[in-house]
């Protein structure tokens, strides 16, 4: 089943992806003017670096276009995953989400991944910022804490992600990532091994190594890795043939650990075709959190003040109250519930000190509700389907996938997923190299990345490689 329906407010709108109002005839890269991206009005700031080139590009979803090679491979992608995950009834347990706004906050593309503030992933030169809250997602993993919190164990989220990058024939500012995530409880992680009710997921006192984190048991790590590289390997094998020459490369990544990347044999070079690992606990920790304040919130406004509040409403409020506490005690948060409730329906004004600190509504709920992502280990990986297509169908730049020329397009037009395609080139111009000098400013900082956005922005896909010689 795809599911297309945003988690974020603002729609993904396929009509005009960018609109600036510039206040009192001010020009519209001033600071105090508003840009408007998907439907939903941002206020600009210094954070701002976002370019109408690069918002053209919104509402594109070559992903999803028919007869487009990067439906191709999202269409094996989820067909790969609907086969070798099914449940007892024989029905597929992975959902798949393919077209959620690429608009994120700072919280989903970093925070809710643990990635540290001074991660360089966070920077302006990184990252297309629509102010210092808000930015185009630079990575489909964005929505994985979310999707968690709503209580799902095994998802897919495919779509378009954006970073500021170089300028050549592998790399583009806007490409393509399909991000998968499965959850598993104790007796699933175990359930093929002889005597596995006497084995344990979590471990206490554990130490942190290279080979699993401190909560985890080492048992329960390796058949999760296990698990993990056979599905990986299998999905390669699968896209790219049995007779592919493959490594597993240790690496490291804010939100797994371990982790690893798959490369495989290519041309003669090693190409990395995905990155992969087992999630970090906290990031289930925390979801398991805001699930049981959820859960909380709920029961005090249906059973104790008689409230016909829907529990799905609430995710929004409480993500941000748990943000303003830093997941203090529950009793943190009553005076900001008190007043936030007013912003969603009119209800008198209610003290709800009381039942947050009632210990036995505490105990209740978590009796109750315990069975979030907390109590479970999972594994993630992350796979850019560009990459994949161009080994596939021997595309050899990346900017052809953008390329409305038919002598591309219809080479793939009424193919199926399934067919044996290959890339013929259909141009016959030499390439044109020109040099260009200037000054760099010497009063603040200049990232390469300044440069490549003014030559997208100006020549657009002319340009196939900017190198710096200084």
């Amino acid at each position: 089943m795809t599911h297309n329906q945003p988690l974020m407010p603002a729609p993904y709108s396929n009509g005009n992806s960018c609109r600036v109002n510039a206040p009192n005839g001010k020009n519209k890269d001033e600071i105090g003017g508003k840009i408007t991206v998907c439907g939903g009005t941002f206020q600009r700031d210094d954070w701002t670096n976002i370019s109408p080139k690069i918002l053209s590009y919104l509402g594109r979803n070559l992903h999803i276009q028919p007869y487009h090679p990067l439906s191709f491979i999202r269409q094996n992608i989820v067909s790969f995953l609907y086969k070798k995950f099914v449940g007892r009834t024989g029905n597929p347990i992975f959902s798949v989400y393919d077209n959620l706004s690429p608009v994120v906050s700072v919280e989903q593309n970093f925070d809710s991944l643990i990635t540290p503030a001074t991660h360089p992933s966070r920077d302006k030169s990184d990252c297309y910022y629509i102010n210092h809250k808000y930015l185009l997602r630079g990575h489909t993993t964005a929505h994985q804490s979310e999707l968690i919190n709503m209580g799902l164990n095994n998802f897919l989220v495919v779509g378009d992600v954006y970073r500021r990058d170089e300028i050549d024939a592998s790399h583009y500012p806007v490409f393509h990532q399909a991000d998968a995530v499965r959850i598993c409880m104790q007796e699933e992680v175990f359930r093929r091994v002889p005597n596995g009710e006497a084995l344990q997921v979590f471990e206490k006192s554990g130490m942190r190594t290279e080979d699993k984190q401190q909560e985890h048991t080492l048992e329960a790590t390796k058949l999760m890795e296990t698990e993990l590289k056979s599905t990986l390997l299998c999905l390669a094998q699968s896209l790219l043939g049995q007779g592919l020459v493959h490594r597993w490369v240790a690496t490291t990544f804010p939100f797994t650990h371990p982790s690893w990347e798959l490369e495989v044999l290519h041309k003669d070079k090693w190409v990395e075709l995905l990155g992969c690992g087992i999630m970090e606990h906290a990031i289930l920790h925390k979801g398991m959190d805001r699930v049981l304040i959820d859960v909380v919130i709920s029961i005090i406004l249906r059973q104790v003040l008689g409230v016909p509040w829907d529990l799905m409403c609430l995710t929004h409020l409480t993500t941000q109250l748990i943000q303003e506490s830093n997941t203090g005690p529950l009793a943190l948060y009553a005076n900001a519930l008190t007043t936030e409730f007013s912003r969603y329906r009119p209800m008198p004004r209610v003290n709800l000190h009381p039942y947050l600190k009632a210990e036995s509504t505490v105990i209740a709920v978590t009796n109750n509700y315990s069975t979030g992502a907390g109590d479970r280990i999972g594994w993630a990986f992350g796979v850019g389907l560009e990459r994949m297509a161009m080994i596939i169908y021997d595309i050899p730049d990346i900017r052809l996938f953008w390329s409305t020329d038919s002598g591309f397009l219809c080479q793939f037009n009424n193919k199926t997923a399934n067919d044996v395609i290959k890339y013929k080139a259909v141009s016959m111009y030499p390439q044109c190299i020109n040099d260009i000098s200037f000054w760099l400013p010497e009063d603040r900082l200049y990232s390469p990345n300044d440069f490549y956005d003014l030559v997208r922005s100006i020549a657009g896909d002319i340009v196939e490689q900017v190198c710096f010689d200084s």
